[in-house]
C-alpha cells in the first residue's frame, strides 16, 4: 500500500518495541524492578559458582580473604549435613521422621542464610566478582540452563512492562504485514519459477520433437540407402541406362532429404538458441526480482533508520520544548497572580475614587441646593424687605394726603 506518515511512524514504533533494548522505562516503579531482576541474575551466576570455589579454595586463596574463606567452609559442612540427613531420611520411624524434618527444615535455614552471607561477602569484593566472571564453564548444566530460563523470564518481564496495549496491538498489525509481503514475494517467486520451469519444458519437448524427427529422417534414409542398393543391384542386373536413371533419381531425393537434415538441424539449433535466450531472460528476470527485493528491504532499513533519527531528534526538541514550556507556564503563573494583584489594586483603588468622586458629587448636589435655598432665602427676605418698605412709602403717602386736606 501507500506508506503514509501515520503509517511510518506505527512502524517506528514497533521495530523500536521488536528491539527491547531500545525500550526505556517510563515510571520509577518499572526501573526498580528491572534493577531487582539484574540484581537477581548477578546473585544467581555467583551463587551457582560456589560449589566450585569451596571445591577451589586453594587456588583462589589470593582474593578470598579469610573471612569469605571461613563461611565458605562453614557452608561446605552445612551441605554435608544436608546430604547425610536427606541420604538417612526413610529408614527411621515416624518420630525420628518429624525430628529429622525439623532438622531439616532448620538446616535449609541455615543454608539460606550462609548463602546470602556469602553473596553480601562476594559483592563487597569486586576484584572476586571481576574473577567469577569468566568461570563461566565451571557452572553445571541445570545451573546454567536455569539462569538461562530467569534471563528470558527477565527479557520477557522487562517487555511486558515496557510495551502498551496499543503498541503490542501495532506489532501484532505489523509482524502480520511482514508475513503476509513475505508470502506475496514467495508466491512472486514460486510464479516466476513455474514459468520457468514451464519455458524449460517447452523447449525440451520441442527439442525432444526435432530428435524425432531426425531419428525418423535418419531411419527413412537408412531405408533408402537399403532400397537404393535393392534399386542399385536390380539396375546393375538390368539396363546401364535405367541404372543410371534410377541412380540420379536416388541421388537427387538423397540431396534432397540431406538439405532437409541440414534444414531441420539449423532450425533446431535456432530453436535451441532462442529456447537458451528465454531462459537466460527468464533467469535475469529472477535475479532482477531477488535483487530488488533486497535493494527494497535495504531501502526500508535504511528508511527505518533516518526515521528513526529523525524521531530521536524531534523527541529531544520536544523534551526541551516541554522543559520550555513548564517554565514558561511558572512564569505565566508568577505574572498571573502578580496581574492578579495589581488588578484588586487597581479595582480597590478605582472603587475608592468611586467613592470619592460620589461622595464629591452628593456634596457639590448639597452645596448646590443649600446655596439654591440660600439664595431663595435671600430673595425671599429681600423681597419681604423690599414690600415692607413699599407698604410704609404707601402708608406715609396716604397720610400726607389727609393731613393735605
Amino acid at each position: 500500500g501507500i506508506a503514509t506518515p501515520e503509517k511510518a511512524r506505527m512502524t517506528l514504533d514497533v521495530m523500536k518495541m521488536l528491539d527491547p533494548s531500545q525500550l526505556k522505562p517510563d515510571s520509577i516503579e518499572t526501573e526498580r524492578i528491572m534493577t531487582v531482576l539484574d540484581e537477581t541474575v548477578a546473585k544467581l551466576k555467583l551463587s551457582s559458582l560456589i560449589p566450585h570455589i569451596m571445591s577451589s579454595l586453594d587456588s583462589y586463596a589470593d582474593v578470598l580473604g579469610p573471612e569469605i574463606t571461613s563461611s565458605l567452609i562453614q557452608h561446605q559442612k552445612l551441605s554435608n549435613e544436608m546430604e547425610q540427613l536427606l541420604a538417612s531420611s526413610g529408614e527411621e520411624d515416624t518420630v525420628q521422621a518429624e525430628e529429622q524434618q525439623g532438622s531439616l527444615c532448620l538446616l535449609e535455614q541455615h543454608l539460606k542464610s550462609s548463602v546470602r552471607d556469602i553473596l553480601r561477602l562476594f559483592q563487597a569484593n569486586p576484584s572476586l566478582c571481576q574473577a567469577l566472571k569468566h568461570q563461566t564453564w565451571a557452572r553445571e548444566p541445570p545451573a546454567e540452563g536455569f539462569i538461562k530460563a530467569f534471563e528470558e523470564f527477565r527479557n520477557f518481564i522487562i517487555e511486558r512492562l515496557l510495551t502498551s496495549p496499543g503498541e503490542e496491538e501495532e506489532k501484532s498489525q505489523f509482524m502480520e504485514d511482514i508475513s503476509l509481503q513475505i508470502t506475496k514475494t514467495r508466491e512472486a517467486v514460486t510464479a516466476l519459477q513455474a514459468e520457468l520451469a514451464a519455458a524449460i519444458q517447452a523447449g525440451e519437448e520441442e527439442i525432444q520433437k526435432k530428435d524425432n524427427i531426425i531419428e525418423d529422417l535418419k531411419s527413412s534414409i537408412r531405408d533408402l540407402a537399403k532400397v537404393s542398393e535393392a534399386d542399385t543391384q536390380q539396375i546393375k542386373e538390368g539396363e546401364v541406362k535405367q541404372q543410371e536413371e534410377e541412380l540420379e533419381a536416388s541421388q537427387t531425393r538423397c540431396a534432397r532429404l540431406q538439405q532437409d537434415i541440414e534444414q531441420l538441424e539449423a532450425e533446431l539449433s535456432a530453436l535451441i538458441v532462442e529456447h537458451r535466450a528465454a531462459e537466460a531472460a527468464l533467469r535475469k528476470r529472477k535475479c532482477r526480482a531477488e535483487m530488488e527485493i533486497v535493494n527494497w528491504i535495504q531501502k526500508y532499513d535504511i528508511d527505518m533508520a533516518e526515521k528513526q533519527a529523525e524521531y530521536e531528534e524531534v523527541r529531544a526538541a520536544c523534551t526541551e520544548e516541554k522543559a520550555e514550556l513548564s517554565w514558561l507556564l511558572e512564569k505565566h503563573e508568577l505574572l498571573l497572580q502578580e496581574y492578579s494583584q495589581l488588578e484588586e489594586e487597581r479595582r480597590l483603588r478605582q472603587q475608592k475614587e468611586e467613592e470619592a468622586e460620589r461622595e464629591l458629587k452628593a456634596r457639590t448636589l448639597a452645596s448646590i441646593r443649600i446655596q439654591a435655598l440660600w439664595r431663595g432665602y435671600v430673595a425671599r427676605a429681600s423681597f419681604r424687605k423690599m414690600k415692607q418698605l413699599r407698604e410704609k412709602r404707601k402708608g406715609k403717602g396716604k397720610k400726607g394726603k389727609k393731613s393735605k386736606k
